[in-house]
């Protein structure tokens, strides 16, 4: 490996139990959400995790872990009960709020930074089998009155209904124009865990919005739901991630990232989705910002720039085209953000994307403990205090 990394295939290791009486779900690193998922739902149970089903189950958690439950029951870090982990010395040693606490605090968002997790032990929570989600597809020329109009449309909203809005090429699907397939639309993921009799309450104003091209939104089992973003988001493709939190869904942030939707490279064999994830509810208001590593104080919405292509001679544009859109969101984002939905910026972004001085020097004092040499750096580093 260069500059001699080393890379622990933890994937091997599948093991998932859960215990649905006490509600609590065991997995090992190499578990993937969906084999979560699945494992969870056999007893009517779902782990708040991600939305795609080849993501590993470790570094979505370890960076913090957001998705379609978020609003209800929070980032995956907050449903985190313990981890067990294998030190840089050799050591198996447990983490939780009663031992090794302040580990415990720094692996819930500091990611892989301080040792080797072997297991995860999460709260699971009843839902499904069946919820109410889909698609709701506008002409891509309404979506900046759709999307302005989002944020009052989810300050109603329950906590039970979770939203991604995407611009993203258009599916080749029987329900819309053919001469729309493929072409840039908007694109509202609706899903809501609660009562599916009463779940029109809170999509309805959603499609109300514009003139939707379809409405695809049925109730669906919950592994369906959770798995319907997995076909923009194929296994084994290359991929460039940025993306960072937005104070509030203004008109000069949705017009920066329509306009740089526009402009993204359009090569055969590849596509580029703009994200917008919708927060508050638990994720915003259930655990409080120094309450684990994960930050998330200021967070209307979560802006994501997700390009995936499959031959190397694209890495260049698609870098270049990462750098200005991050510039050009720059002036609109938070200085804290979500680890896991973008790639290292550098030593600046470092400090800050954990939320206050206070954290990151608190990050750092748990990692000159446990990973005093900083054998671990070939990730989104947190430097040991004693390294400066």
């Amino acid at each position: 490996m260069p500059d001699g990394a080393l890379v622990v295939d933890l994937s091997p290791m599948k093991a998932v139990t859960v215990d649905p009486k006490a509600r609590v779900v065991r997995a090992q690193p190499g578990v993937l959400l969906g084999e979560l998922d699945a494992a969870a739902q056999r007893h009517g149970l779902v782990v708040p995790a991600g939305t795609v089903s080849t993501t590993g189950v470790a570094g979505l958690t370890l960076g913090g872990g957001i998705g379609h439950l978020m609003r209800r029951y929070g980032a995956t870090v907050d449903n985190l009960l313990a981890c067990e982990m294998v030190t840089v010395d050799g050591r198996k040693v447990r983490a939780d709020e009663a031992e090794n606490a302040e580990l415990f605090w720094a692996l819930r968002g500091g990611g892989g930074n301080f040792g080797v997790v072997t297991a995860f032990e999460y709260r699971a929570h009843p839902v499904g089998p069946d919820v109410v989600a889909g698609q709701l597809i506008f002409p891509i020329e309404q979506a900046a009155d759709v999307l302005g109009g989002l944020p009052a449309v989810m300050a109603a909203a329950p906590r039970e209904l979770g939203l991604l809005a995407a611009v993203a090429p258009a599916p080749a699907l029987p329900t819309l124009p053919e001469q729309a397939h493929g072409k840039p639309v908007l694109v509202l993921v609706p899903v809501h865990s609660g009562d599916v009799a009463t779940a029109h309450r809170g999509i309805d104003p959603l499609a109300a919005l514009g003139r939707p091209l379809a409405d695809l939104v049925a109730p669906m089992p919950w592994l369906k739901a959770n798995s319907m973003l997995d076909a923009i988001a194929p296994h084994g493709m290359r991929m460039n991630l940025r993306g960072g939190y937005l104070p509030a869904l203004s008109t000069d942030a949705v017009t920066t990232l329509l306009t740089n939707a526009a402009a993204s490279p359009s090569p055969s064999g590849a596509a580029t989705t703009i994200n917008l994830w919708c927060m508050g509810g638990a994720i915003s208001e259930d655990t409080a910002e120094d309450a684990t590593a994960f930050s998330r104080e200021g967070a209307a919405w979560l802006w994501e720039a997700v390009s995936m292509w499959d031959t190397p001679e694209h890495d260049a544009q698609y870098e270049q085209w990462a750098k200005a859109i991050t510039a050009a969101m720059r002036p609109h984002s938070l200085t804290n953000g979500y680890t896991n939905l973008t790639d290292d910026q550098g030593a600046e972004w470092r400090r800050t994307v954990h939320g206050s001085e206070a954290k990151q020097r608190r990050l750092r004092a748990v990692k000159a403990i446990w990973d005093p040499t900083n054998l671990l750096r070939f990730n989104k580093n947190i430097t040991p205090e004693t390294a400066d």
